[in-house]
């Protein structure tokens, strides 16, 4: 894919990752990629949005990272002294964000990190909207399909370090469950979706910005095998959703914020040359003082400013070519 005009972040580029049956097939065969059909629908596995703070450790070669939870250097409050780094994962419906967010966090091995959907900040649909969504005639690919107001306010509060309630969306009755989740700040957040760079107000509270581009044939199969395990769809319904709703959105509203992100990420989960490399400028940041670094335990790093000392260099292994937060 060509690069947009007027984008001049970095375009990282990596190797898929082999089967390991030789075949040489990579992990974006589509033969590989593309659901089993049958005549019943399949049983629908998952109907309510995730905040992605369960289950409450996820499991490293090295460490392991508590997702869910009060953090140990928390007080009662629930409250931490800095700022966390926030990354926002944008990126086409089906273009493999979580998976790229979830590598991030293994990557990364600091000690409390949270990942935040936006699915879980759909409008509730009144009756007449939730007929259309039944008929797969309603856009949920459109910006006025979120709560905006809420979404920036609850990352507003973790970006601070104070505890959240995160609404729990069931897609079966296309409204909020009664419970809401609570989630606590983190040294690390990580916010994905498919309007993530949509809003001007959220935008100024990401530290850092990366768009996962993946092909839209690719995109599609992704979204065919997930709709239709997942969700107990059929073929006909997510096809007729996809040219109706989701390819139209992805050309109007997600395709051009591409020339806000810092980074560019080729190929989604399955290129870990550019995972490596945004872990390594997390880090860079996270040594170098930045506000969102909060250490736990008795020894956290040495500050440069107070000791004189300079902050490793490993970590430039890239540089942004944009600073800040300005589109």
């Amino acid at each position: 894919m060509n690069s947009l005009p007027g984008y001049s972040g970095a375009r990282i580029s990596g190797c898929w990752t082999l089967r390991s049956d030789g075949s040489g097939g990579g992990e974006g065969s589509l033969d590989r990629l593309l659901p089993s059909v049958s005549t019943g629908l399949s049983p629908r596995k998952r109907t309510t949005s995730q905040c992605k703070s369960e289950p409450p450790l996820l499991r490293t070669s090295k460490r392991t990272i508590y997702t869910a939870g009060r953090p140990p250097w928390y007080n009662e409050h629930g409250t931490q002294s800095k700022e966390a780094f926030v990354i926002g994962l944008c990126g086409g419906s089906a273009s493999g964000k979580t998976t790229v967010a979830r590598k991030i966090i293994e990557a990364l091995d600091v000690p409390w990190v949270v990942l935040l959907s936006m699915d879980s900040f759909y409008k509730v649909l009144s009756s007449d909207e939730q007929a259309l969504a039944a008929s797969n005639d309603y856009n949920f690919d459109h910006p006025d399909a979120f709560d905006f107001d809420l979404l920036t306010h609850t990352l507003r509060k973790l970006k601070q370090g104070k505890s959240v309630k995160i609404p729990v969306y069931d897609f079966t009755t296309h409204g909020r469950q009664k419970e809401w989740k609570t989630v606590y700040g983190a040294s690390v957040i990580i916010f994905e979706g498919i309007m993530s760079f949509a809003d001007k107000a959220l935008l100024q509270l990401l530290d850092m910005k990366i768009f996962v581009d993946t092909d839209s044939d690719i995109r599609l199969v992704h979204r065919l095998r997930r709709d239709i395990t997942e969700r107990g769809r059929d073929i006909e319904g997510v096809i007729k959703q996809y040219n109706k709703f989701v390819k139209p959105a992805f050309e109007q509203y997600i395709e051009p914020t591409m020339r806000l992100a810092d980074i560019v990420v080729p190929r989604g989960g399955g290129n870990m040359v550019a995972i490596d490399l945004i872990v390594q400028h997390v880090h860079s940041q996270l040594e170098e003082g930045s506000p969102g670094f909060s250490a736990p335990g008795p020894t956290p790093p040495p500050d440069p400013q107070r000791s004189g000392e300079h902050p490793p260099s490993e970590g430039h292994a890239y540089h942004h070519q944009k600073q800040g937060n300005q589109p």
